[in-house]
């Protein structure tokens, strides 16, 4: 069997600067790869070139032994990403937001509300996205992940704005999507407590 995620030879230049090149990885049910590194060394533009949103300089990026660009929605159902930017609406509730996402992509039966416990927004459903705190948004787009069915977790600093407990709670949700055949990508200044997982890391500034 092929593994899941994989990349062959990928090469990225941007602004005329190579940040990566010759970048084979090979990812399987249950891993997940943190990506580490100075600002500039290419984190982002990897994460977007798995996601598809941009192109590789040379290189292919395949899913399930079939380069993406075929692959299709084949593979972009299977992909749930959480930028820099949150990605929600800041003129939608809560609830709204989440809705949304269910629309775009393969829902899976769960009720929002307890979506929202998950990430200890509970009593916040009815409320405008403009009226929550930082740490209050990076967690509702923490819970767009757990609504729809999607095996390939991408994330860009996930930890940014949150506490410690916030923090843990999300290594939680990280360790069940990985127990249940997930693949997680993603980067952080911040180290990751989960002993019983496969963390496979990737320091693009060596």
């Amino acid at each position: 069997m092929p593994p899941l995620l994989e990349t062959r030879e990928l090469c990225c230049v941007r602004d005329d600067r190579v940040l990566f090149k010759g970048l084979n990885l090979q990812l399987g049910e249950g891993q997940i790869l943190l990506v580490e590194g100075k600002n500039g060394s290419g984190k982002t533009s990897l994460l977007r070139i798995l996601t598809g949103l941009a192109l590789p300089e040379s290189g292919e990026v395949l899913w399930r032994g079939k380069p993406i660009g075929e692959a299709g929605p084949e593979y972009y159902e299977q992909v749930n990403y959480v930028g820099h930017h949150d990605g929600i609406k800041r003129d939608l509730t809560c609830l709204e937001n989440l809705r949304l996402v269910q629309a775009m992509g393969r829902p899976v039966d769960i009720d929002l509300d307890d979506a929202l416990h998950k990430v200890n927004l509970y009593r916040f459903g009815e409320n405008f996205v403009a009226t929550l705190s930082a740490g209050q948004k990076r967690r509702l787009a923490m819970a767009r992940m757990v609504v729809t069915e999607a095996q390939v977790w991408i994330m860009d600093e996930p930890f940014t704005s949150l506490d410690k407990a916030s923090m843990a709670m999300f290594q939680t949700m990280f360790e069940e999507h990985l127990q249940k055949g997930g693949v997680i990508v993603m980067t952080s200044h911040h180290d990751i407590d989960m002993p019983d997982s496969d963390v496979v890391r990737l320091n693009l500034s060596q």
